[in-house]
């Protein structure tokens, strides 16, 4: 609630009511569509799944008291629904629709009398919402140098956005993979070609230290996007598994890879994504053959939307990462030709026109949040393997190249990480 409740109410009997300091709490978390509430309890309302009718007791005495709290801040997404069950609310009858949809709210309602029923004492929302940490640092991974063998070696950026030389390579060395942030302060490597298509994966601790082969889950393939969602957690999606695809994975905030969930949206491989708007994704961009530029926004619990009409110039190969703590952007890739236009991306996930590019145009390049409001874009191709950077201020503006550190290499993975500077 937004005050505290200094009085308790007194009965028609004498007997005090207790305030909401005294209320007796529910043990559980309601989850459920429907619950029936008790005179003299609190709840707490978990919203995230769906929207939650909630009947009030049928009789009533003036003073009960009944506590309604908005226990993950969902109710803007899905609503609570009163059903006064015959008696009034604020003076109307049952057949008024009752509903509370806003992030964070609480309701504190006490009974009054057959003519008013149901009052309000207290229905506001709490202005404070916590914010989460963002990542300071960030690690591309993997790649090919365009002979030799695969590479599984790893690049760590401080909070700086400094390249770090090449830290020697852990798991299946393999390219054209995928990166997320998960967690809060960890990421993982995932995806990919390594002689064929794969679904292992790689974590990486808060201190960037990758770890060995997790076995897949999920379909193996190349091509595909990853991106954090829900503030925690991660989505693997897309690829080409020898035909195009439209499958997504979700990673839990503990790293662990979920089986196949059947595809949304035009399939397609070697797209890009990136976190949006601080708990969602966009995936955007890739072939189907032919170039294109749709996007599919991914929700706060990781469903992906149907394509919406690609905006900016349409390609393959290019890359993705959030700045500025709640936008994106996207950049680099192959039109027919290398570029390096990009295309930010508002904290409602609409994509900007194309901005003129900055640096050496190239592909196959990776990219990754870092400075707690800022990315980077790496490495890639244009005539030969890079190393170069471009540094995104944390007003999307793009950087002059800075000179390459570590192996030249195209068709890395990328991803922030830690949450100390």
């Amino acid at each position: 609630m937004s005050g505290t409740v200094e009085n308790n109410t007194v009965r028609d009997s004498g007997v005090i009511a207790a305030a909401a300091a005294g209320i007796n709490w529910n043990s559980g978390i309601i989850t459920a569509s429907t619950v029936t509430v008790v005179g003299g309890n609190g709840y707490w309302i978990d919203t995230t799944s769906n929207a939650c009718t909630i009947t009030l007791p049928s009789t009533a005495t003036k003073g009960d008291q009944i506590v309604l709290i908005d226990y993950l801040r969902t109710w803007g997404t899905n609503k609570i629904i009163i059903n006064s069950n015959g008696l009034n609310y604020q003076g109307q009858d049952d057949t008024y629709t009752v509903e509370y949809n806003t992030d964070g709210q609480s309701v504190n309602i006490v009974y009054s009398d057959a003519t008013q029923g149901w009052v309000p004492l207290d229905d506001d929302a709490s202005a404070y919402e916590p914010t989460q940490p963002p990542t300071q640092q960030a690690i591309f991974g993997f790649g090919h140098t365009g002979s030799g063998p695969l590479l599984s070696m790893t690049n760590l950026v401080n909070s700086s956005g400094v390249v770090a030389l090449d830290t020697t390579g852990v798991g299946t060395a393999r390219m054209k993979l995928g990166a997320a942030s998960y967690g809060i302060d960890k990421a993982l490597f995932g995806y990919g070609y390594a002689a064929t298509y794969s679904s292992l994966t790689n974590l990486v601790s808060n201190s960037g230290v990758v770890a060995l082969d997790t076995t897949g889950v999920g379909t193996a393939r190349e091509g595909v996007g990853s991106a954090t969602y829900g503030g925690d957690k991660a989505i693997f999606g897309y690829g080409y598994t020898g035909s195009n695809s439209s499958l997504t994975n979700l990673v839990s905030n503990s790293g662990v890879v979920a089986a196949n969930t059947t595809g949304v949206g035009t399939a397609r491989y070697y797209l890009a994504a990136a976190a949006y708007g601080t708990d969602k994704a966009i995936f955007g961009y890739g072939t189907t053959g032919s170039y294109t530029a749709v996007t599919n926004l991914v929700s706060n619990t990781g469903v992906v939307a149907a394509d919406v009409t690609g905006v900016g110039s349409t390609r393959d190969t290019l890359a993705a990462a959030g700045y500025g703590t709640d936008k994106a952007i996207f950049g680099y890739g192959n039109t027919g030709s290398k570029t390096a236009i990009t295309n930010l991306v508002s904290n409602t996930g609409v994509v900007a026109a194309d901005v003129t590019g900055v640096g050496t145009a190239r592909n196959a390049l990776a990219a990754a949040g870092y400075g707690g409001d800022k990315a980077l874009f790496g490495f890639g191709i244009n005539g030969g393997a890079s190393a170069l950077t471009n540094l995104v201020s944390n007003t999307g503006v793009v950087a002059a190249n800075t000179t390459g550190v570590g192996t030249v290499r195209y068709y890395p993975a990328a991803a922030g990480y830690s949450i100390s500077a």
